[in-house]
């Protein structure tokens, strides 16, 4: 068993095991001599434990232990916080499953979420606010973003309604939790989509259309603290996320003016 202590200021890397995007990170951390206790909270309890105390002026102290590495909680310097699989408790009925389930989230999530003196990367309770994807369209609007014309959905008279007004429009997911087909994960794509293929279906949940943009390329764009990487992805696709394997990666620098649209002030 390792124990990173205040000497080696971890980083809690949290997330699935299938993640290629926090192997690399690791990766560099590693090169850098940074210590890393990389674990998946869906783990807990069967391969995870945690024991947090507080009182008085103090903040959180204790640590949390996976079956190789245990740290302590007060000298994690930062977390990344990615990709976590939800907590289980499959030997349980469906009522006591949801109470730990429960207890689970808001009490490990909970320590996670309040580490003194933390970086996050990012903050769960942000991620968590930036998967509400109407709370994103109206936040890029208020920073001066144009937007395609948006409908968000379930009136099948009024997606209809929609496209006939507008055109060519597409068709994208809300949200994308898992899903599997054959024990394999997918990915819902984004898909133009005609008056005809709406039927009364989609009143069965909301759905989200918008005009469709003639692109030249897609431009993703990260922002660390008031730093802005951009990165042009030309792939020919309309959805690029569909063939990793046809993209071009070209770096960008940030336009003019977009500082003030993607760095909180």
């Amino acid at each position: 068993m390792t124990l990173v202590t205040n000497d080696d200021r971890p980083v809690l890397v949290v997330t699935n095991l299938d993640d290629p995007t926090a192997d690399f990170v690791i990766a560099e951390l590693h090169d850098r001599g940074v210590p890393v206790v990389r674990f998946d909270s869906g783990d807990f309890p069967a391969t995870l434990s945690c024991s947090a105390a507080i009182g008085g002026t103090d903040s959180w102290w204790g640590s949390v232990q996976t079956p190789s590495r245990r740290a302590d909680l007060g000298a994690v310097r930062s977390v990344y916080y990615r990709r976590p699989s939800g907590f289980a408790f499959p030997h349980l009925d469906k009522q006591d499953e949801r109470f730990a389930v429960a207890q689970a989230r808001y009490g490990l999530g909970g320590i996670l979420t309040s580490l003194p003196g933390c970086l996050y990367v990012n903050h769960p309770n942000r991620i968590g606010d930036a998967e509400y994807k109407p709370a994103g369209l109206a936040a890029a609007a208020a920073a001066g973003f144009t937007l395609p014309p948006t409908l968000i959905t379930n009136v099948p008279d009024d997606a209809r309604a929609f496209i006939k007004a507008q055109g060519a429009v597409i068709f994208k997911p809300i949200s994308v939790p898992l899903y599997l087909v054959d024990g394999k994960a997918q990915t819902v794509p984004v898909t133009e989509v005609t008056v005809d293929e709406v039927d009364d279906s989609v009143s069965g949940t909301m759905h989200l259309f918008q005009k469709r943009v003639r692109k030249v390329a897609d431009i993703r764009v990260t922002v660390i603290g008031e730093q802005i990487f951009a990165v042009r992805i030309d792939s020919g696709l309309l959805d690029w996320r569909t063939d990793y394997g046809t993209h071009t990666y070209t770096p960008l620098a940030a336009p003019p003016g977009w500082s003030g649209r993607c760095v909180p002030i």
